[in-house]
């Protein structure tokens, strides 16, 4: 039985673990997350499958003045942070209309498999209802934006998704919780959403022990190279291993791959104690897309998330945005009073927006799976799968090609 090192307890370890367990191999994984503080547990738990384009794109590009955290939007650069130039330098070429097209082939063949592979898994799990499949509802507060929004929607690619205009019943229920006036919405289906964060990581954490795998508490240290084989720092030996560990990942990498160019772009979260006289449990995500906010309600909490802040992994959080969250709360007459809690976390993001899948090429026994931007809940199950596919020598369901390392020249 082979032995592999799984490098970071995020979701994507995760599903990556419990996969490989179940194809053989003797699994052991490093985590320095127990507090659950990652991203994976404190995003809007949206499976976003009408999501399958890159953000790396001439159209992002132009519509990035308008988004800017200075005029109100959630768009916000630290420009001291280390690699930044040079990270919106590879942006801009990975949005020249081939290498999007490139990337959108790749990506959305990934997205396409993802609802599937999310209730593949929760099934395996034994526990379906953590995956729901409600969709989601994007909503409007003026009319100009309702018609810009609409406009945009109905020219993308949304993959496998489809949406219909939100039903008058949805909005009376809507404009009973909110005091700002709508002037339109659209209900998506199938999109999903994971139902509780914290219920799922101990779900495929449990599953993973109670079939013999190891679970360290261990920090993600810098890899060494000995003999054409990673190593551990420490001398623990594996036949395999494989990197996972988010937005630390380059540093993980860093004496084998040097320079992979990873941005921690950092999002930020208010969460509050609600019941059904507050927010109904049974309401999907809401975007309110006029303000980039996406409210979610998890069991007795509602959350609020938003931010695209490229930034360092160990920058201090800028308190400005949770101050914009609760404004933008307020003027909605969101309920986020009661029990108040605060979060901010680095999403791992490359300059093209896709993910870094795949074999290393300068160490044999060397794979890794991270970069997934704002999909990593999305993709997560589906990552696994062709790793899996990839660590056990099979035929791969979908290349990896377009993933690798090597397009970084790293």
């Amino acid at each position: 039985m082979p032995s592999i090192a799984i490098i970071g307890g995020g979701v994507v370890g995760r599903c990556c673990a419990f996969h490989l367990q179940n194809r053989g191999f003797d699994v052991t994984v490093l985590d320095d997350d127990p507090a659950l503080a990652a991203p994976s547990w404190n995003n809007a738990g949206h499976i976003a499958t009408e999501q399958p384009a890159p953000l790396a794109s001439i159209a992002a590009i132009r519509s990035a003045p308008g988004r800017l955290f200075r005029v109100g939007g959630a768009l916000d650069f630290d420009f001291s942070a280390p690699g930044i130039y040079r990270w919106i330098w590879r942006y801009l070429r990975a949005a020249t209309p081939r290498r999007f097209a490139k990337g959108k082939a790749a990506l959305g063949a990934l997205v396409a498999n993802a609802d599937k592979a999310w209730a593949a898994l929760a099934e395996e799990l034994g526990e379906p209802a953590l995956v729901q499949n409600a969709g989601h509802w994007v909503l409007w507060e003026s009319s100009k934006s309702a018609t810009k929004g609409l406009q945009h929607w109905q020219q993308a690619d949304i993959g496998t998704a489809a949406f219909a205009p939100l039903s008058q019943e949805a909005l009376e229920v809507l404009e009973k919780k909110i005091t700002e006036p709508l002037q339109g919405g659209i209900a998506f289906t199938g999109t999903g959403q994971v139902a509780r964060h914290q219920a799922l990581a101990k779900a495929l954490k449990a599953a993973f022990i109670a079939r013999g795998g190891q679970w360290l508490s261990q920090s993600a240290a810098p890899l060494v190279i000995k003999e054409g084989r990673a190593t551990l720092p420490g001398g623990a030996d594996f036949d395999k291993i494989l990197v996972c560990a988010g937005a630390a990942s380059a540093r993980v990498l860093a004496s084998i791959h040097p320079g992979v160019p990873l941005m921690a772009e950092r999002g930020y979260h208010i969460e509050a104690d609600c019941d059904d006289s507050l927010w109904p449990a049974g309401l999907p995500p809401v975007v309110f897309e006029d303000r980039s906010l996406i409210v979610t309600r998890f069991g007795d909490r509602l959350r609020a998330c938003s931010f695209v802040e490229l930034s360092s992994l160990d920058a201090k959080p800028d308190p400005r945005k949770w101050q914009q969250l609760l404004r933008h709360a307020a003027e909605l007459g969101l309920p986020f009073a009661h029990n108040l809690s605060q979060w901010h976390g680095a999403r791992p993001t490359l300059p093209d927006y896709l993910p870094a899948m795949g074999q290393s090429d300068k160490a044999s026994n060397l794979f890794y799976a991270f970069g997934h931007q704002h999909l990593g809940l999305t993709l997560a199950p589906a990552t696994a799968t062709l790793l899996g596919q990839l660590l056990s020598g099979e035929k791969m369901a979908q290349p990896l090609a377009p993933f690798s390392l090597a397009r970084f020249g790293c």
